[in-house]
């Protein structure tokens, strides 16, 4: 098989980075793998199997946007030249148009990734760039011959939006190597307030970590002794900061930025909390899992295909400050509570990574199936 990834991950042009060591599964997997992103440069690279061509991209949304025709002209080489039969886009909109031009003309098969779930209402209404991202889906998906789904609740929502118009996507999950908790590596500094409520993730507008700072400070008005810990980093941070000191909490909230040692930090919660608007799969669900951390979230992602409400986390709506307040109030208050729903929301988890196989060999199956599709 000879196939062409259209990537949105700069660092898989660093030798040792995890997207590096996943793209060598993949290659050995598929035979011939070619990889087309945007990197620090425009070059070429060889990796064994694994063929990298790199891309040097302007900044920001607008420049990539521009530098779409440029892009796809390139992929559109990459194609002819190696005889690809199957590109892969990363995603549905900016490398998706990429992988679709790409294939225009040619007997390569068009397959797309889906990580987010786009057709959450909360999606396009988040910004002007969203609801361009949405428009160029919609012009891309219905042209797929093959699309994966890292969720239930992403497929869902592709089969609502378009139909027919689309094969039935493969529900095809994020890769997740457990790491286990140890209790003898620290949070770097100590939590003011022993209750710690932990929160992990990119902090962006769709995440909206606000709504966990809001939570807290209501529930430090009660009296309750916690301490909110962020972890993460990303362009809310000055403005979650200025929110904790107008509530008067600041000395609740601690910052701890971006950690790769998220199964320690977790041994040392009392409990996870994750507001987020919309999510294609949510990994940090299963991280917090396994530590037996139990959960207080919002309805996205696997919530609800993996971990149910009141079995293996609490589950709220979207913006219910008063719904996470409360949630977070009972299990300060329910130690039986708090801990039936962390080993409950562990054995979800174990369940369900017992249920993934081999990713790497999966995707290879999926794309092998879109290659050997008949287009009608």
């Amino acid at each position: 098989m000879k196939a062409l990834f259209i990537s949105n991950d700069p660092t898989i042009f660093e030798p040792e980075s995890p997207a590096r060591e996943r793209m060598r599964a993949y290659a050995a997997l598929v035979g011939e793998l070619h990889i087309l992103s945007r990197g620090a440069k425009t070059a070429d690279e060889q990796d064994g199997a694994l063929s990298l061509h790199s891309v040097k991209m302007p900044s920001g949304f607008v420049g990539r946007v521009l530098a779409l025709p440029a892009l796809a002209k390139r992929a559109r080489v990459l194609v002819r030249m190696h005889t690809i039969e199957v590109v892969s886009a990363q995603d549905p909109f900016e490398y998706g148009y990429i992988a679709f031009r790409a294939v225009q003309g040619t007997a390569a098969k068009l397959h797309v990734q889906v990580h987010t779930d786009f057709c959450s209402p909360f999606f396009a209404a988040e910004s002007l760039k969203n609801r361009v991202r949405v428009r160029l889906a919609d012009a891309v998906l219905p042209r797929a011959a093959g699309i994966r789904a890292v969720s239930e609740r992403v497929k869902q929502g592709l089969l609502a939006r378009y139909g027919e118009r689309i094969p039935e996507p493969t529900v095809i999950p994020i890769a997740i190597v457990p790491s286990a908790p140890d209790a003898s590596s620290d949070i770097p500094c100590t939590p003011p307030f022993p209750f710690v409520l932990m929160a992990i993730g990119r902090l962006e507008k769709e995440k909206r970590f606000a709504d966990a700072v809001r939570a807290a400070a209501a529930l430090v008005k009660q009296g309750y002794p916690i301490t909110l810990a962020l972890v993460g980093e990303g362009s809310e941070r000055a403005s979650l900061t200025a929110l904790a000191q107008k509530l008067g909490i600041a000395k609740h909230v601690v910052f701890l930025g971006w950690r790769s040692d998220t199964a320690a930090l977790l041994s040392h919660a009392q409990a996870f909390i994750q507001t987020s608007t919309y999510e294609g799969y949510g990994r940090t669900y299963i991280e917090a899992a396994l530590a037996g951390v139990p959960m207080v979230v919002t309805d996205a992602g696997i919530i609800g295909e993996v971990f149910k409400d009141n079995e293996s986390a609490l589950v709220c709506p979207v913006g219910d400050i008063m719904c996470l307040t409360c949630e977070i109030t009972k299990l300060i208050e329910e130690n039986d509570l708090r801990h039936r729903l962390g080993e409950n929301a562990r054995q979800a988890a174990r369940a369900h990574l017992a249920t993934l196989g081999d990713i790497p060999t999966r995707l290879a199956a999926d794309l092998s199936r879109t290659i050997n599709k008949l287009i009608l």
